[in-house]
């Protein structure tokens, strides 16, 4: 009891207090966490999305579609490549410095993450190359349906 007297407060204003305080801090965690989020957060356009609202040039953002055929073109410094990612509505240029996925050709998905240009370039910072749902690896591809049966089964 003098402990009471002496902090000025019963004990069921202590507890208030003290949840109070705790809600304030588990708010301020959760807000914190969340600005700090909001400039890491990449968000996933299309090519018809990017041209119709295209982001801030600053922004950081995720550019899905298909390579177009015939647009792929490696500069001379052998590094840097010009493509074109389409969706059947939209086409938008992406360029491209670094080793490229082997599974990235022509015709094929790709998830470009990089930010737009003012002048409509895409201009990305890396890329994932998408295969199909009927990826086969390049080692398994000319063995017959059995065959390859035969490898998984003795791999496991």
């Amino acid at each position: 009891m003098a402990t009471n007297v002496a902090s000025g407060l019963k004990a069921k204003h202590q507890r208030l207090v003290l949840l109070v305080v705790a809600l304030v801090v588990v708010l301020g965690a959760g807000l914190l966490a969340a600005w700090a989020l909001r400039s890491q957060a990449s968000y996933f356009y299309v090519p018809s999305e990017i041209v119709a609202d295209p982001p801030a040039p600053d922004r950081a953002v995720r550019l899905g579609g298909m390579v177009e055929a015939g647009s792929l073109q490696t500069a001379e410094d052998g590094v840097t490549i010009a493509f074109v990612v389409q969706d059947g509505e939209a086409r938008v240029p992406v360029r491209f410095a670094g080793i490229v996925p082997s599974l990235f050709v022509e015709g094929s998905g790709v998830v470009a993450e990089g930010k737009m240009r003012q002048d409509g370039t895409f201009v990305a910072d890396n890329l994932l190359a998408k295969h199909d749902e009927n990826y086969v690896p390049r080692e398994m591809q000319e063995m017959t349906q059995h065959q390859a049966k035969a490898v998984v089964a003795e791999t496991e």
